[in-house]
C-alpha cells in the first residue's frame, strides 16, 4: 500500500503558486531570514516521464522545458532564475562556498554549474541556493545567528562519507557557524520501506559507524532496506547539533510518485525536483 503525505501539519505543509505546488518546513519559515522549498512533480511543463515539474537538464526532458519550470519555482519564492546558482551533483562530498559572482551558474545549462559539488553554503541574501533529487536525501541548514544556509545532496555514498558533517564543518570554517546554533531540516527522499540495498551498501555503513543495525532491516540474503534519513540526522547530531533542531520529514518518495519522482519507483526515467533556499534581503 502506498503511503500518503499528511499536507496538514503544522511541520511542513504543501503550498501553491500558479498550480506548482511545493513543501514549506515551519522549522526554516521561523526563522525569519529565508525562502524555502521542496519542490513536488506537480505544476511545470515537462511531459512524458518528467510529467511536470522537472527541475534538471536530462536526456529525457527538453531544456527550453526545465528553463520554464525553474523560472515558475523561483517566481514561488519571490526570485528571478538569473539569482539561482546550481552545483554539479557527483554523489560525492565537496561543500562550495557561494558568493555574488556565482550568481546564475548553472540556471540555464548544466555545463555552467558549479563542478562537483553536492553541498552549496553561502551567507549572501538574494541568492537562491538550489540542489536536485529523486530518492536521495535532500538537506537544509540554516544558522539563524550568522545567518548562513546550507544544500545538501546526500546519496548512500554520500550519507557514509558523511557530506552533511562536511557542510557543518564548511560553514564552520568559513563563516565561523556554531554547530549547536544550526537547524535542519531533512526533506523528502526514499524511506527505509523502499530502499533496498545490497552487501557492498551495507558494509559501507558498517564500517563507519557501531552500531550499524540500528539502520537496517533484512529483507533476504545478501539484500537490506536501509534508512538513509535517520542516519544523516544521526550524523549532524554526532557534529554537534541538537536533536530538537532537525526536522525529519518522513516522507518517501517512492511511496508517493504522484507527488514525487522517484529513480528507484520509475526504474530511472524519471524528472527531479529541487530543495530550494534563500535568504531574505
Amino acid at each position: 500500500m502506498k503511503k500518503k503525505l499528511v499536507n496538514n501539519s503544522v511541520y511542513q505543509q504543501i503550498r501553491e503558486f500558479q498550480g506548482l505546488r511545493y513543501l514549506s518546513f515551519d522549522l526554516l519559515e521561523k526563522t525569519g531570514i529565508v525562502n524555502h522549498a521542496f519542490t513536488t512533480r506537480q505544476g511545470g511543463f515537462s511531459q512524458g516521464s518528467c510529467n511536470s515539474l522537472n527541475m534538471t537538464f536530462t536526456d529525457n526532458d527538453r531544456a527550453d522545458r526545465v528553463v520554464a519550470n525553474r523560472e515558475k519555482a523561483a517566481q514561488a519564492l519571490g526570485y528571478n532564475l538569473k539569482q539561482m546558482v546550481c552545483g554539479q551533483q557527483v554523489h560525492g562530498t565537496s561543500i562550495r562556498t557561494v558568493s555574488e559572482i556565482d550568481k546564475g551558474r548553472g540556471n540555464i545549462s548544466y555545463l555552467d554549474s558549479i563542478s562537483d559539488t553536492d553541498g552549496l553554503i553561502t551567507n549572501v541574501p538574494g541568492l537562491l541556493l538550489a540542489s536536485f533529487y529523486a530518492d536521495c536525501v535532500p538537506i537544509f541548514l540554516v544558522d539563524p545567528v550568522k545567518k548562513v544556509i546550507g544544500l545538501v545532496h546526500a546519496g548512500w555514498r554520500g550519507s557514509v562519507a558523511k557530506i552533511a558533517e562536511s557542510a557543518i564543518f564548511a560553514m564552520n570554517k568559513s563563516y565561523k557557524v556554531k554547530p549547536e546554533d544550526c537547524l535542519a531540516v531533512i526533506g523528502p527522499s526514499i524511506g527505509a520501506c523502499c530502499y533496498e540495498v545490497d552487501e557492498l551498501v551495507r558494509e559501507n555503513v558498517a564500517e563507519k559507524w557501531l552500531e550499524p543495525e540500528k539502520y537496517f532491516s533484512f529483507v533476504k540474503q545478501g539484500h537490506w532496506r536501509l534508512d538513509l534519513p535517520l542516519l544523516n540526522k544521526d550524523i549532524m547530531i554526532n557534529a554537534g547539533l541538537a536533536e530538537e533542531s532537525i526536522f525529519l520529514s518522513g516522507i518517501c518518495t517512492a511511496c508517493n510518485q504522484d507527488l514525487f519522482f522517484s529513480y528507484r519507483g520509475q526504474k530511472g526515467d524519471c524528472g527531479r525536483m529541487a530543495s530550494l533556499m534563500g535568504l531574505k534581503i
